[in-house]
């Protein structure tokens, strides 16, 4: 019997790998700065302070650095998607990690939730000590003002502390607007509130300039621990010259335990006088040198995507589908797209700030410029879009073009990538689509009506699941010729489709003579996918198929379990989802 290796970049052993990695980095960097700050000459008398609160705070502020400039970069899509362009990424394996990326944004973000809770813990612990441990000695190391100072006041009237708080403020509604709830029920709540990161990365950058934590500088002259004389030791007890240093010749009254943190400096019998204060100055932010590039590199990037987008496209015409779904098919000047891509949608008709990811449904080619996307109408947005486009009744097929004058202007920011075009790159491919979700896989059989010798795929296996039996006609028309097209070029075993109507009313096939092909792949009822998978392991023994799900949740969960359920005849699944969530 073969081993489970569907694509172990996918399996849960992956992730928990990945998770202990992720864990162990951000451990390790906790850990170096604390025993920096813990044990660094510089931090003696901040230390004597603060206690652990300093180096918990400094140490958890390194990881939030890290994680800081990371969380950024995988929210850059045009890069993205030209390192999957780039010919030096040969490996499929490394393209596929990179599909990944909302998930390593997502750890990102949840470290830096973590962190920051023990950040303003440790903080909350050094205005106490600053409070407590107040010393007049030491003035520029002071941020209270005097002797138990309210710590409330301190934080309050203070750079880092307002910052801090206004920070901690956008992390939680960014946070909680993340959740897979709000995100299902109100997609706005969850675009607005990440729109806040830019202020919140303004307000980091000023939070760490505020220079609350200072550093000893004179060391060589005022080693932490040495004898600090005041006026009464200066006045009572003569000081000789050795080497050119003060010292006292007879302190045995003076000498301390040398067992206690005080210790102080000896050299010939005799202990080492300060002959200056110590001197503090705050640390250089090095918040800056950690996300400056990052930050610069996003914004280059959304500039990039904001200049490419601000030419409207031209809307050629609009096909009213049945079960509230619309296509509309465009074009617009030098844009390329690769199947299974897709774009984002904005109409400032609809909403000025709200935009929408959409899969391409037909992509330009050498021989045609129009592409598409198709739509179906669920929401306060695209029902507000439906009604600027199409002004008709439900029996309406196909609407001329506007006229210019009553075109509403629509924007297209793209195309990205998404797991969906690995699928011409595997010699078998099992797409499987529930619903709408077919959009993905339609681009690629617009493509394969083009051109399908020219790729590595030689059989498809296509597994669509509808509740209603009008939602076939999305692309039953697609189907039917794509179907008879490999009948003519004699290879019938290319595409293998099979339709599942999980619902009926009665009506238990596509109306219509042109459809009797794809009536006879009409099953009522639901996959039973092990018996499915089964059956493509052993049409394809020791191959590897690319599977790919656009669906609900519990069908890709199903689909991701059986990509890793062994097989006895040594075929690999490996598991690719869909998502734009």
């Amino acid at each position: 019997m073969a081993l489970p290796c569907s694509s172990w970049l996918y399996n849960e052993g992956f992730k928990h790998l990945f998770m202990f990695v992720w864990l162990a980095i951000n451990t390790l960097l906790f850990w170096r700065t604390f025993a920096r700050y813990y044990s660094g000459p510089q931090y003696h008398y901040l230390h004597q302070m603060l206690g652990l609160g300093l180096c918990i705070s400094r140490a958890s502020a390194s990881v939030l650095n890290f994680n800081c400039s990371l969380v950024l970069l995988p929210m850059c899509r045009s890069l993205l998607a030209l390192v999957r362009r780039s010919k030096k990424i040969v490996s499929r394996k490394t393209r596929r990690l990179l599909h990944k990326y909302k998930s390593f944004h997502a750890a990102c973000g949840i470290t830096i939730c973590v962190f920051s809770a023990v950040h303003v813990g440790a903080h909350i612990i050094n205005a106490d000590n600053f409070s407590i441990n107040y010393n007049s000695e030491y003035s520029a190391l002071n941020v209270a003002r005097y002797k138990n100072e309210d710590p409330r006041k301190i934080i309050f009237t203070s750079v880092p502390g307002v910052t801090g708080i206004l920070m901690v403020l956008i992390l939680f509604l960014m946070s909680t607007a993340s959740t897979a709830s709000i995100r299902a029920s109100n997609f706005d709540i969850f675009l607005h509130t990440h729109n806040l990161f830019f202020i919140f990365y303004v307000l980091l950058l000023v939070h760490a300039s505020g220079g609350v934590l200072k550093y000893q500088t004179n060391l060589e002259e005022h080693p932490p621990g040495c004898l600090q004389l005041n006026r009464t030791m200066k006045h009572y007890a003569p000081l000789a010259e050795l080497n050119g240093e003060a010292h006292l010749p007879n302190t045995e009254k003076l000498i301390p335990n040398p067992n206690t943190q005080g210790e102080l400096l000896i050299n010939n019998g005799s202990f080492r006088i300060c002959a200056k204060d110590p001197e503090f100055q705050p640390h250089f932010p090095e918040t800056w040198l950690w996300i400056s590039a990052p930050l610069c590199l996003y914004c280059a990037e959304r500039l990039y995507r904001f200049f490419r987008s601000t030419k409207p496209v031209t809307i050629t015409s609009v096909i009213h589908h049945p079960c509230n779904v619309i296509e509309i098919r465009m074009i617009k000047d030098h844009f390329k797209a690769r199947p299974g891509q897709y774009i984002i949608l904005q109409c400032p008709r609809v909403s000025a700030l709200e935009n929408h990811p959409f899969t391409l449904t037909m992509c330009p080619t050498d021989t045609k410029a129009t592409f598409a996307v198709h739509i179906k109408v669920v929401g306060d947005w695209t029902e507000r879009l439906r009604t600027l486009l199409t002004q008709c009744d439900q029996g309406t097929e196909i609407i001329p073009i506007f006229q210019h004058t009553k075109n509403p202007k629509i924007y297209i920011d793209g195309p990205f990538g998404s797991p969906s075009e690995e699928a011409l790159n595997y010699e078998v491919s099992l797409c499987i689509a529930g619903g709408i979700g077919v959009t993905p896989y339609a681009s690629i059989f617009n493509q394969l009506l083009e051109k399908w010798k020219e790729y590595k795929l030689q059989r498809l296996y296509f597994v669509w699941i509808c509740r209603d039996i009008q939602s076939f006609l999305w692309f039953a028309d697609l189907l039917c010729i794509l179907y008879k097209k490999f009948w003519q070029e004699n290879r019938p075993d290319y595409l293998n489709v099979q339709l599942y109507l999980s619902q009926t009313d009665g009506i238990q096939k596509i109306i219509g003579e042109k459809y009797q092909a794809l009536n006879s792949r009409l099953i009522i009822g639901r996959p039973r996918w092990k018996l499915l998978f089964d059956e493509v392991a052993k049409s394809n023994r020791q191959k590897s198929v690319g599977v790919f799900c656009c669906g609900p949740k519990g069908l890709s969960k199903d689909l991701h379990k059986l990509c890793n359920r062994p097989n006895a005849y040594g075929t690999r699944f490996e598991y690719n989802k869909e998502s734009f969530s």
